[in-house]
């Protein structure tokens, strides 16, 4: 089947059912470390779900706030929301996909992004209406994707200011206090540097794609069907094509489960 049509004819169920909707060095589900090399881009065109005009709306749930310092895994109570977030944005073409997704759809998103990559220059006239209506929330992961902990101190700080004066200048919005450190690495160091500078919420993940390098749809599949559950923050990328193919896929993981999708802020007073 042709997947316009099929995510055309998901949005309009979706908007109502999903948008209210120490460290490893390995990417094991549940732990923080993606892979210890940048993909490359594709240059496979993705097709484009068909627009509809259904608002996301916003979901009316309890914020809890922010213990300066220690580092998110999951969103906190119970209930079933989950954080979809996404990393990176190597290819434009899938960070064009998740903008043309988001908006069909009523998905809620968490963009963890690298301002180095010119996908995000690319691809701003679609995602700045939804990052201004609070869908999707953009927070830092550097500027170019740095192990933080080989750097120096003010190394450190740099690669933070810097993705997040381009954040502020593309989105018009603050990233802080959220950030990703790349490849999860994070020391006692990083965080005292990063929460000198109002980043003082490291957020890790409780699940993944494990898409930051090339997976099949089915493998992408098998990962959401794992990881895509009450209260976790599940790490995506946005670097190859094949997730693009199993949107609709996981839209169904999320309706047959009844969570709904949040971004940080939503759940997290700040």
């Amino acid at each position: 089947m042709d997947r316009r049509v099929f995510l055309a004819g998901l949005a309009a169920t979706a908007v109502t059912a999903l948008s209210g909707c120490s460290l490893q060095k390995s990417e094991a589900a549940g732990t923080p470390a993606p892979t210890s090399s940048r993909p490359a881009p594709t240059t496979t065109p993705t097709p484009r779900p068909t627009p509809t005009d259904s608002p996301a709306p916003v979901p009316i749930v309890k914020k809890y706030p922010i213990t300066h310092g220690k580092t998110i895994t999951g969103l906190p109570g119970d209930g079933n929301l989950m954080a979809w977030t996404v990393d990176d944005g190597v290819s434009s073409n899938v960070v064009g996909a998740y903008a043309q997704f988001a908006h069909d759809s009523g998905i809620r998103l968490t963009f963890f992004l690298n301002g180095a990559n010119a996908s995000w220059t690319d691809n701003a006239p679609a995602l700045r209406p939804l990052v201004e209506s609070g869908q999707v929330q953009m927070a830092n992961h550097t500027w170019d994707h740095a192990d933080l902990t080989g750097l120096s101190d003010a190394g450190i700080a740099q690669e933070l200011q810097h993705n997040a004066e381009f954040i502020r200048n593309t989105y018009g919005v603050e990233a802080a206090p959220f950030y990703r450190p790349p490849y999860g690495y994070i020391n006692h160091r990083v965080a005292s540097v990063a929460s000198s500078i109002g980043y003082t919420a490291p957020v890790m993940w409780y699940g993944s794609l494990a898409d930051s390098g090339l997976l099949t749809p089915q493998q992408i599949v098998a990962n959401a069907n794992q990881w895509f559950l009450p209260q976790h923050i599940v790490i995506g990328h946005a670097n190859y094509d094949p997730v693009t193919q199993v949107y609709g896929q996981l839209l169904d993981i999320l309706r047959e489960r009844r969570l709904r999708t949040v971004t940080l802020r939503d759940v997290f007073a700040v």
